[in-house]
């Protein structure tokens, strides 16, 4: 598969401690930002590439060449074949593409390249050919959505909704678009005329309405580096190996939460999202797990699904609060399963198909385990944290270490008072 690299960017944000050189060129841990993503491209076999350049491209030219020269950072050879886009003009992050239409005739990989990334690239192009799809966006969670354009998408992935910054929101899923795409070469028809464009609303938003674009979710990481605090929070994960760790060819380590009294405060079976909130300091907990690099995933059995007190909907809009709540103080959740079902019959209104004995249910560890199958997770290694017995038994079943957070704790799991604690004794251990 070909990749495209959009690099002609001059980084305005960033401008402050890096204003002499293009935005893909500026280093991370002594190596350009592009040098990373060629990297990381051309250990997965991604070795035919064009990059798109603009800004003071003979800088990013001088450096790469056609690729078959070494590295004057670590000295060792690119290994891949380079070719190049100039822009004479700025043409918005998708012009440029006008000069590929008779060059990529298969799909290819389409990048920013601001971006510090290292994912399983074979993984997302096959949810690409399952999908069939025009395109395919990577989209995360991330630490502030609040300033990132936010995707919603059905219970097939496909897209449905796009909201920009500007945009007014109330409560949204934390799944951002990441800067990473895979296109059909059906897209290039769009450039007729060689003109400026915006790939995301120029593009791929108007491709909503054919129900052809698609979003493939991961908790890999994705991050740019566009202002001085992203940077050093890129340089630190590099430097510490998270960036590479995330891959999920690579075994992932978890910390599965229970929902009602761990992330929010108890009040029975909530049913009304008025009377949603969170723990106190909680996203300071989550926030931990974010950066130590362990997954942090929500596993809640909700009943009241079953017993029609709710519908998969207002649940749903329940779990948007919290994420909009958590990524508010710089906090997310990798992913979300819950439990829809109840044995007990004879609730008014139930839900006779949900009202069945299952393998997902807590304290049994279907949820646990299906996150484990989708990522790559090693449960050995992951830890099930909850303030019931039947989070304690998941959690023990899946083969998971194990906290409680209360007191009197069952099945002689480790106590702790809040999950703040807990998170701060068995991450900084």
């Amino acid at each position: 598969m070909k990749v495209v690299i959009t690099a002609g960017g001059r980084g305005t944000r960033i401008s402050a401690v890096h204003s002499r050189i293009p935005k893909p060129m500026i280093p991370v841990l002594g190596k350009p930002v592009l040098e990373h993503q060629i990297e990381c491209l051309h250990k997965q076999g991604f070795t035919d590439i064009t990059v798109t350049v603009g800004y003071l491209s003979h800088t990013i030219q001088t450096y790469f060449g056609n690729g078959d020269k070494r590295s004057p950072a670590t000295g060792k050879p690119f290994g891949v074949h380079l070719s190049y886009v100039a822009e004479e003009e700025p043409l918005g992050t998708a012009g440029a593409l006008y000069w590929l239409r008779d060059k990529c005739k298969e799909d290819f990989l389409l990048l920013n390249g601001d971006i510090i990334f290292d994912i399983d690239i074979n993984r997302f192009y096959q949810f690409h050919r399952d999908k069939k799809g025009l395109a395919t966006l990577f989209t995360h969670p991330n630490s502030h959505p609040y300033d990132s354009g936010i995707i919603v998408t059905d219970q097939e992935s496909r897209v449905k909704r796009w909201l920009h910054s500007e945009d007014v929101r109330m409560y949204c899923p934390n799944r951002v678009n990441a800067g990473l795409h895979i296109l059909s070469p059906e897209i290039l028809s769009a450039f007729a005329t060689l003109q400026k464009r915006d790939l995301d609303r120029d593009i791929l938003q108007p491709l909503i309405a054919t129900g052809r674009l698609y979003a493939y979710d991961s908790p890999e990481y994705v991050k740019d580096m566009g202002t001085p605090e992203r940077l050093s929070s890129v340089s630190s994960a590099v430097r510490t190996g998270i960036v590479g760790e995330k891959n999920l060819s690579n075994r992932q380590r978890a910390v599965f939460l229970d929902r009602d009294g761990i992330i929010n405060k108890h009040v029975g079976f909530l049913t009304s999202i008025e009377d949603f909130a969170l723990m106190d300091n909680v996203a300071d907990a989550i926030r931990k797990i974010n950066d130590s690099g362990y997954l942090a995933i929500v596993v809640t059995n909700q009943p009241v699904i079953a017993r029609g007190e709710l519908s998969p909907e207002g649940l749903q809009e329940i779990h948007h609060k919290m994420e909009t709540l958590l990524g508010r103080q710089g906090a997310y959740i990798d992913a979300l399963y819950y439990c829809p079902h109840h044995p007990r019959k004879g609730f008014a209104g139930e839900r006779p198909e949900l009202k069945i004995h299952c393998d997902c249910r807590k304290p049994k560890p279907g949820m646990l385990r299906k996150a484990a199958q989708k990522f790559n997770i090693d449960l050995s290694r992951s830890w099930m944290i909850g303030d019931s017995e039947s989070d304690i038994q998941a959690g023990l079943s899946a083969g998971c270490q194990v906290c409680f957070i209360g007191e009197e704790p069952p099945l002689n799991a480790k106590s702790f008072p809040t999950l703040y604690d807990c998170i701060c004794t068995i991450l900084d251990r």
